[in-house]
């Protein structure tokens, strides 16, 4: 028998089988793990773009923003500057989706299917709010990262810190969607 808890690990941990999409998306972070994650399935010919998202990072003091942070890292990993969209002003998950979504439509590319590559603990949260951003009809695809903190689905409950961020995920998609649910009804 399990853990009681299961159902949370089970909930906010997100991970699918991955397919061939239009584009890849990150919401922002100062995290390397992301992009390293993204360039990856990138060179590996998952899709043409990859679009990172964020702006001003007081952790990043040698980049302007989350953006262009994860910017650099993909081109050191063989991304081409090319395929790498510019998203610079979002400052939390809602605009990291919506401003991903606006600037996709306004360079018009079409998608269809979506790589949503986020930190492990996040996963969950990041793609209830892309899914409320995007047309209902786009096919969300989970590559989670175990960040430079190692919080995974194996082992969320072993540390406080760890516990009180998974749960704090929960509190949050709480306070995000109370009144998005009837929208998506």
């Amino acid at each position: 028998m399990g853990n009681p808890f299961d159902c949370i690990s089970d909930f906010i941990f997100v991970e699918t089988k991955l397919k061939k999409s239009d584009v890849i998306l990150i919401p922002g972070a100062s995290q390397p793990q992301l992009m390293e994650r993204a360039a990856e399935l990138y060179l590996s010919g998952l899709a043409p773009y990859i679009l990172p998202s964020g702006g001003p990072n007081s952790k990043l003091s040698d980049f302007e923003t989350e953006g262009a942070y994860l910017i650099s890292i993909g081109i050191k990993l063989g991304v081409p500057e090319e395929a790498i969209l510019k998203e610079d002003k979002a400052q939390n998950t809602f605009e990291n989706a919506q401003f991903s979504y606006d600037l996709l439509r306004s360079l018009n590319i079409e998608v269809k299917n979506i790589i949503l590559v986020c930190k492990a603990y996040h996963s969950r949260r990041a793609l209830l709010t892309y899914q409320s951003f995007f047309p209902k009809d786009i096919n969300f695809y989970v590559a989670p990262v175990i960040d430079r903190r190692g919080i995974s689905k194996d082992n969320w409950y072993m540390k406080e810190e760890s516990i009180k961020l998974v749960m704090g995920e929960i509190v949050k998609i709480g306070k995000y969607f109370d009144n998005k649910i009837w929208q998506w009804v």
